[in-house]
């Protein structure tokens, strides 16, 4: 698996732009399929493909291949700065549970101090 995988057709180094780069730990939604819609976190890539879990329905034992084109970047791992992203990216065993944890704190948005 490599780490940042260009989406863009042509694929060319001049043509890279970094809205079309997907890293392992992105948070990501599909867009076509049956999970249209669905969140999910990417743990690798592989040529023109994203290998996604959510912790629920894909497991990190059989996490969905699909392809770039399919899916819509909407979080980057960097702009997170979880410890689930640390172990993503350094290649530590994550379970199931951490992934789910971290889609629905990512879902809920951040949170204010104080309140009414």
């Amino acid at each position: 698996m490599r780490d940042g995988m260009l989406g863009s057709v042509n694929g060319g180094a001049k043509d890279q732009d970094s809205r079309w780069v997907i890293n392992t730990a992105d948070i990501v939604i599909s867009l076509n399929g049956r999970d249209g819609g669905k969140r999910f976190i990417v743990i690798g890539t592989e040529d023109e493909y994203v290998l996604l879990v959510d912790g629920k329905g894909r497991k990190i034992d059989k996490p969905k291949r699909k392809k770039i084109k399919h899916i819509k970047l909407e979080a980057r791992a960097r702009e997170m700065n979880s410890r689930l992203t640390e172990k993503l990216i350094s290649g530590q065993k994550t379970t199931n549970n951490e992934i789910r944890r971290a889609l629905a704190e990512f879902a809920a948005g951040p949170r204010e101090e104080g309140g009414m």
